[in-house]
């Protein structure tokens, strides 16, 4: 088993920046790529960002692209999403994922996804 544990979310003002950080614990051997996703109240769970294992590849959504940046300390077993000028629509509950298979390209459904965090909550006010 792997666990997940996400930290980092908080308040923000619009323009502002955050980083999250997701630590990996457990047969953390066993996972490859990681992602973020985000639940806004009454919506979906939605693709935020991706990296690989080795972390030379990554992915965004069209949402996030440029001012978001996703990395990983493979030492440390942590992910990051590093979040500038945020806006009020990126207000939402935070999760890190890691999944078992390594496929080529990304993969940004969130059932590709064996392990999940508890998710951090971000509110950026206007």
């Amino acid at each position: 088993q792997v666990q997940l544990v996400e930290s980092g979310g908080g308040l923000v003002q619009a323009g502002g920046s955050l980083r999250l950080s997701c630590e990996a614990s457990g047969r953390t051997r066993s996972v490859y790529p990681m992602a973020w996703f985000r639940q806004a109240p009454g919506k979906e769970r939605e693709f935020v960002a991706y990296i690989n294992w080795s972390g030379d590849y990554t992915d965004y959504a069209d949402s996030v692209k440029g001012r978001f940046t996703v990395s990983r300390d493979g030492a440390k077993n942590t992910a990051y999403l590093q979040m500038s000028r945020v806006r009020p629509g990126d207000t939402a509950v935070y999760y890190c994922a890691a999944a078992v298979i390594q496929k080529p390209g990304s993969s940004i459904n969130a059932w590709e996804y064996d392990y999940w965090g508890q998710g951090t909550q971000v509110i950026v006010s206007s």
